[in-house]
């Protein structure tokens, strides 16, 4: 998570940008060779083959163990407050926020449900009924869980989080395998008709940002990187305020009349 990655995503973004602007059909080019494999009938007939199906449900299986012990700590945290957290506080931070605001709230609460771009397997020059849209077009048809971004593969991208945490002699492998396991979701989105390749790399490119920008706040900048320690009071504080709030609720209906 330093200059030098932040370098590579803008230029990638910006060469995938402007080439795909400036010749939007190059993702059409790109998505036609997907939808000639037929199975059973079906054009993107890889949507329908079990293997890639297995290792779509895999790979999110992948994400949720990777996230789930820093929920784990967070949860028992709020529960026993008083208790020490199973993980360092700011890597429970880290992973939690990311998800929630790469996958969760930039690419499915606000990108999919607001840029109107139809999928592969939707527009018409690909067999569909709708019309074809650039990637930096919002004007779409589709109106809800639309192809930009991909949330599957801003989900496994994500993975570069976690990778970010690796012990320094392990980093630079777990960077790697972060990068593969997005590529071959990509991949796997891309042969489905579900997405474009603009789609999926502009999920990667703006998970990829988001990380670096928390990174940078939790960890690197030194005028708001924080403690393990003042993470966990935190925490800490907010658990024992909900608390007393409960407990107030409880006691205030114990002295009600008739309760």
């Amino acid at each position: 998570m330093n200059a030098v990655g932040l370098a590579i995503a803008l230029s990638i973004a910006a060469v995938i940008g402007l080439l795909f602007g400036l010749a939007p059909g190059l993702d059409i080019e790109i998505a036609r060779p997907f939808r000639d494999i037929v199975r059973h009938g079906n054009e993107f007939g890889l949507r329908i083959d079990p293997t890639i199906m297995t290792l779509r449900n895999s790979g999110m299986w992948v994400v949720t163990a990777l996230v789930a012990p820093a929920v784990l700590a967070f949860a028992l945290k709020l529960v026993r407050p008083r208790r020490n957290l199973l993980l360092p506080g700011r890597a429970v931070l880290f992973l939690v926020v990311t998800l929630l605001l790469a996958p969760g709230l930039l690419v499915n609460g606000v990108l999919k449900e607001h840029w109107g771009r139809p999928r592969p397997i939707d527009v018409s020059v690909l067999g569909g009924s709708d019309p074809f849209v650039a990637w930096w077009d919002p004007r779409g048809p589709c109106t809800s869980n639309c192809s930009f971004v991909s949330g599957d593969v801003s989900a496994a991208f994500w993975t570069l989080a976690p990778a970010a945490l690796a012990p320094p002699p392990w980093r630079a492998l777990a960077y790697a395998g972060a990068l593969v396991f997005g590529a071959g979701m990509s991949l796997m989105r891309m042969a489905a008709g579900a997405h474009f390749l603009t789609d999926v790399v502009f999920a990667g490119i703006f998970t990829f940002l988001v990380i670096w920008i928390v990174h940078g706040l939790v960890y690197r900048w030194r005028a708001t990187r924080i403690s393990d320690a003042a993470v966990e009071r935190a925490i800490e504080r907010m658990a024992l305020s909900a608390h007393d709030f409960v407990l107030g609720l409880f006691r205030r209906r114990q002295r009600r009349p008739g309760g």
